[in-house]
């Protein structure tokens, strides 16, 4: 009898890729995408099967390291959030070009109504855009089993595959049988080992070739055991559900049992046939799907003969957020019962710093020494840290993406805001600030630089900091002068100290680095709890 186990859809994820031979796997931190890799870190058969995985500086080494045990014939998976997909998208585009030798999944966890991110972009365009396949799991069991199916693609094909999740799936448990557990493949090199030289020669002929794969993949979207047609007796409305929004459809009916015709979805390229048929046989259409309209948009250009598509693009599903089953039943006009909106009279309660963070002393600091300049200066960047921008601090005015806070804060300086500041987190920095901050030393720019060391990557669960011990040396490199780099302790018996060397950085007239640095409470509580187990225990 198969095992069963009760998983999240990222811990499905993360035990299909172990059953399915996975040597590889590798990831930045980021919700809802975290639990993956942090399950093969903590699994006992991981380890006891060698395989290798790493917290990556950020998204785009994390593909290029699968994209090379791919290369030399290993099964490999790359994961990350949505927003991170646009960090590795230069080796994501490309690897479309490469082609995958060993068997290539990469994971893009996206977030609709941006529970915890700055947008809620669709990665179903990215794959479109990069013509290679996607999976849509609609199910945990669906996940787990996507992942033997998309390596064996993968190696098929010879080409990568992407698998596009959401929050819920992420982050929702359910029962998942497991398969027979596959060995993992042997090293084998490339039969071309010119394949991943994309010279313009070599390149133009593997597009040609990706293209040629097109009609193949569509086939196999065709006869994908993940895509089917129903035949329901209602064919007023035809209904196509991709992906999880599949589950918020059949969440309607009693037993789960669909009156109408529906089309469901998770695998891509679309199946033309199958749209063909359930557009012919029905006099409308509701396109049902958690995220952009992609479906929908291929629908009216493929089939734009006069029948009505339904969807976000008209207004019967909610242009932005995630979708549920109540939105589901006002486009159908079922019955249903909502819950009460939560009264005008409840003040909601925002996010806040720990108890005891670091950053508390330090933007008390920073705020003290910025007062004789005034507002609007702070440019910052996405971590636990960004919660300054909130009351009680107000303190910063910028969050846009990974890495942006040095840049933006020369760019403010450029235009004349003198002095301009940008606060930025470890693993951030480490991730994405390193080359904003050499643009900056090389043109010696009066801006202050605060890198926020918690000693960890705190905001997803406190993985660890690539820059540890080494961000001084770092800054020194890209050209920081070594008197201008300088660490405080942000703790309130040193407040006076540590505003008083704010104030000298601030008015300093070139780039400047001040280090807060004192480990996350969390990861140190943590800490502590280990060691008062282990002394019980002894």
């Amino acid at each position: 009898m198969m095992q069963k186990q009760l998983l999240l859809g990222d811990e499905a994820i993360a035990q299909g890729a172990i059953d399915a031979g996975v040597s590889g796997v590798y990831a930045y931190p980021g919700t809802p995408s975290t639990e993956i890799t942090e399950y093969i870190e903590h699994s006992k058969e991981a380890c006891e099967k060698g395989i290798k995985f790493q917290w990556a500086a950020n998204e785009k080494t994390s593909l290029e390291i699968a994209l090379g045990m791919s290369y030399a014939g290993k099964r490999a998976m790359s994961c990350m959030k949505h927003v991170g997909l646009n960090v590795a998208a230069d080796p994501f585009m490309n690897s479309s070009i490469t082609g995958a030798n060993g068997g290539l999944v990469i994971v893009a966890a996206d977030d609709p109504s941006m529970h915890s991110s700055q947008n809620e972009q669709d990665s179903r365009y990215y794959g479109k855009f990069a013509l290679l396949p996607v999976f849509e799991p609609s199910s945990q069991q669906e996940a787990y089993d996507m992942m033997h199916y998309g390596f064996e693609l993968s190696e098929k094909i010879k080409l990568p595959v992407l698998l596009r999740i959401t929050t819920r799936l992420a982050h929702s448990r359910a029962g998942v049988v497991r398969k027979n557990f596959r060995s993992q493949n042997e090293i084998k090199l490339p039969e071309n080992l010119r394949q991943y030289v994309l010279l313009p020669s070599i390149a133009r002929k593997q597009y040609k070739d990706l293209l040629s794969k097109q009609e193949y993949l569509e086939n196999e979207s065709q006869n994908s055991p993940f895509n089917y047609y129903f035949e329901g007796e209602n064919k007023k409305t035809g209904i196509i559900a991709c992906g999880l929004a599949y589950n918020y459809y059949l969440e309607n009916f009693e037993n789960l049992k669909s009156p109408y015709s529906f089309l469901k979805i998770a695998q891509y390229p679309l199946p033309t046939q199958m749209l063909q048929k359930i557009y012919d046989e029905c006099d409308s259409l509701l396109i049902l799907e958690d995220g952009y309209p992609l479906v929908e948009e291929q629908l009216r250009g493929f089939f734009n003969n006069g029948k009505t598509i339904h969807g976000r693009l008209d207004g019967s599903i909610p242009r932005d957020g995630e979708l549920n089953a109540n939105i589901v039943a006002k486009a159908l006009n079922i019955q249903h019962e909502e819950g009460e909106s939560i009264p005008d009279f409840m003040v909601g309660r925002p996010p806040s710093f720990c108890p005891g963070c670091s950053h508390i002393d330090a933007y008390t600091a920073l705020n003290e020494a910025l007062e004789e300049y005034g507002h609007g200066r702070v440019m910052s960047d996405i971590g636990c840290y960004t919660l300054a921008a909130l009351p009680p601090f107000n303190t910063i005015n910028s969050c846009v993406d990974m890495g942006a806070s040095i840049t933006m804060a020369k760019g403010i300086a450029d235009a004349g805001i003198v002095p301009a500041v940008a606060v930025i987190g470890d693993s951030t920095f480490t991730h994405s600030g390193i080359t904003g901050l050499l643009d900056a030393a090389n043109a010696n720019a009066p801006i202050t630089v605060l890198i926020l060391d918690n000693g960890t990557t705190g905001m997803t669960g406190g993985q660890p900091s690539p820059g540890l011990g080494k961000i001084e040396e770092i800054c020194k490199s890209v050209g920081v002068s070594s008197e201008h780099i300088r660490v405080i302790n942000p703790l309130k018996k040193y407040h006076t100290e540590n505003v008083k060397v704010i104030k000298e950085e601030l008015a300093y007239m070139g780039v400047s680095v001040i280090i807060p640095r004192r480990e996350c409470i969390q990861t140190l509580n943590k800490k502590l709890k280990e060691k008062a187990k282990e002394e019980i225990s002894a």
